[in-house]
């Protein structure tokens, strides 16, 4: 590989964590030492600085003792979220009810809106009925265009992302007017646990890197 396609996912000495070793030649902390400052300054502004701050607080100080939903509410609490909206998958519903009950419990508004908000057919965007999981039956599609905009209309602080396709995160990001954090990603496969493939490529799942 030529040094111009290496970038920080090709390096072993991680300088910029440990400060223990010179950077590798194409390491891009140097590379965009200009952007860097930009970046600085832009963490400086108010409300980028109340959502970095915070953030970094809550590792500072509950590195590995809080769940990430323990840490969800309490950034929704520092940032001084007082409406957090859901964006969740129906297939993880009962998930967003039990996370809306603990929300609502620490003292917060909450407001959601399910994947299939609208009860629109699939084939309304060009989706090929052979494309459906269940063809010749109506199918609703996911909208998280809709999500995001009703999200908006209610004015919520933070956004919530539980679940959704990949993809239709994308898009539901795209749209939100709120600051969004994502609680969990769907995998149907494994349960929600989208990151074990990346742990058994030398074993089980090895046929994704073939």
């Amino acid at each position: 590989m030529e040094k111009e396609e290496l970038s920080c996912i090709d390096c072993y000495k991680t300088t910029c964590e440990n400060q223990n070793m010179p950077y590798p030649d194409f390491c891009e902390t140097v590379k965009y030492k200009e952007l860097a400052e930009e970046a600085v300054e832009l963490l400086k502004s108010e409300e980028n600085n109340i959502i970095a701050k915070s953030a970094a607080e809550i590792e500072g100080n509950f590195y590995c003792k809080l769940t990430r939903v323990e840490e969800t509410v309490l950034f929704a609490k520092k940032i001084g979220a007082k409406k957090v909206g859901i964006a969740t998958c129906v297939g993880t519903i009962r998930e967003a009810r039990t996370f809306a009950k603990i929300l609502r419990k620490n003292g917060l508004e909450v407001v959601g809106a399910a994947c299939k908000v609208g009860n629109r057919d699939k084939t309304e965007i060009g989706i090929a009925d052979k494309d459906k999981i269940h063809p010749d039956c109506y199918e609703p599609m996911c909208n998280p265009i809709l999500q995001a905009k009703i999200l908006n209309n209610e004015k919520t602080d933070l956004n919530v992302v539980m679940g959704l396709c990949v993809g239709h995160d994308s898009l539901f990001i795209k749209y939100s007017e709120a600051p969004t954090t994502v609680l969990f990603t769907k995998d149907r496969v494994l349960g929600h646990n989208a990151v074990m493939p990346l742990y058994l490529t030398e074993s089980y799942y090895s046929k994704v890197l073939k």
